[in-house]
């Protein structure tokens, strides 16, 4: 019976399951009311009791392992089904990686780079910590101008000599002092104004401004880029420049595209006239070539900006500049589909 009993350690030892019926019928089979324990212990009364001393602690010792052994094998299968409970079935395909979107900003800034990029226009960049001579003087305004109001402009600690740069066109100047010309470039950026934040103005906002300085370009010139731009842009093909200044350029223009009136919207957004400002531009002033390096009597060119947030609310109908900002995900997910 020792012999039996030593054999059936073994055997649980031994044995293992992949389910918890399997388990189960472990269980019955060995600490069940008609199992083997039951058997075994049975046969014990008639066991010659100069052995039933060593043949009972085997015995004990078969029932423990019996229970050890029903006891692990569950908590290994109740480990493997909280795994896939938090996991699910690991063999499944993956599920797809959510797309981000990009943001109507960027979209409207790479649209207008790529535009520009087809006619021979590079990118240019420069820091939005600006100095006043980048800024404001070399672009040929005055030291008492109102756009260095503390009002308009956000100075440095009061430092009137450096402050967050109110355009792009400082990148202009920086351009122009290294590069000599044919010179033809877009600027794209961040820019900072002194302004109350409402559904049509904001304190930041986004430009890309243009240039092309090279000799013999006229005002012609200017009008023909920009009929190409708003064509490429807008798909429209009617323009008109009206007079207007700027202290950079001379003359300077007001850029409006004929939006049209088929819709109550385009009644909207242009006041019922049809027409719709997009830009300013005009021919760069010799002052501003002279103080960038440039020789005014050898060159010529041609200078235009553009506020990004007003070209994107134009082709997206979005009603409040302050929208850009919020970081609203249901806002963003609509421009999934846009590349």
């Amino acid at each position: 019976m020792l012999n039996k009993v030593n054999t059936l350690i073994k055997e649980i030892n031994n044995f293992t399951a992949s389910t918890k019926e399997e388990v189960e019928q472990f269980r019955i089979k060995f600490l069940g009311s008609k199992g083997i324990l039951k058997e075994l212990f049975n046969e014990f009364k008639t066991v010659d009791n100069s052995l039933k001393k060593e043949i009972g602690q085997a015995l004990n010792t078969l029932r423990k392992t019996a229970a050890e052994k029903v006891n692990e094998l569950k908590e290994k299968l109740e480990e493997k089904t909280e795994q896939k409970a938090i996991y699910g079935d690991l063999t499944r395909p993956a599920e797809p990686i959510e797309l981000g979107a990009r943001h109507p900003i960027s979209i409207v800034k790479n649209k207008i780079v790529e535009i520009f990029s087809r006619i021979g226009f590079n990118v240019s960049e420069g820091p939005e910590i600006e100095d006043d001579w980048h800024n404001f003087t070399a672009l040929n305004l005055p030291e008492h101008h109102p756009a260095r109001d503390m009002q308009d402009t956000f100075f440095i600690e009061k430092n009137p000599d450096i402050l967050l740069r109110t355009h792009t066109s400082s990148v202009q100047v920086r351009y122009m002092e290294n590069h000599k010309p044919p010179i033809r470039t877009v600027s794209p950026g961040r820019v900072f104004r002194n302004e109350d934040i409402s559904a049509r103005a904001h304190c930041i906002f986004h430009q890309v401004e243009g240039l092309y300085i090279d000799k013999d370009v006229s005002f012609a010139d200017l009008k023909q880029t920009l009929l190409y731009f708003t064509k490429e842009m807008f798909g429209k093909s009617k323009i008109r420049l009206r007079p207007s200044y700027f202290p950079f350029t001379e003359p300077s223009a007001e850029v409006d595209i004929y939006w049209g009136l088929e819709t109550e919207v385009d009644y909207k957004i242009t006041k019922g006239t049809g027409w719709l400002e997009i830009m300013g531009c005009g021919m760069v002033d010799p002052n501003v070539l002279k103080n960038a390096g440039i020789d005014p009597n050898e060159y010529s060119g041609f200078a235009f900006g553009m506020g990004i947030e007003r070209i994107a609310m134009l082709l997206y109908q979005i009603p409040d500049i302050r929208m850009f900002y919020e970081n609203d995900t249901r806002f963003l997910e609509q421009f999934k589909s846009v590349l």
